[in-house]
């Protein structure tokens, strides 16, 4: 099973920047489906990117043009770098990776926008 552990989680100003990693365990990552969702307090966890092992990515409408999803195969990580944050991008960040039926969570890292 692969293992996943996120970073980058911060305080940030509405308008700022962040760049979060999962790093993942293991071999095989290349072939891995990789996703970064959130969960707001109170709400249900979301899609937020996703990018396949093809280098397709599709990303939530609400993050649209602010946020880059990415994976460099040859370090096991995948990115999410997100622009121009707002409070409501505050939320607990996960890092998933899926291949078939099989899926594996990170703990997630928390990111507050706020001023």
């Amino acid at each position: 099973q692969v293992q996943l552990v996120e970073s980058g989680g911060d305080l940030v100003q509405p308008g700022g920047s962040l760049r979060l990693s999962c790093a993942a365990s293991g071999s095989g990552f290349n072939i891995l489906t990789m996703g970064w969702y959130r969960q707001a307090p109170g709400k249900q966890r979301e899609l937020v990117a996703r990018i396949t092992s093809g280098g397709s990515t599709n990303y939530a409408d609400s993050v649209k043009g602010r946020f880059t999803i990415s994976r460099d195969n040859a370090k096991n990580t995948v990115y999410l770098q997100m622009n121009s944050l707002k409070p409501e991008d505050t939320a607990v960040y996960y890092c998933k990776a899926r291949f078939g039926r099989l899926e594996s969570w990170g703990q997630g890292t928390q990111v507050t926008v706020s001023s």
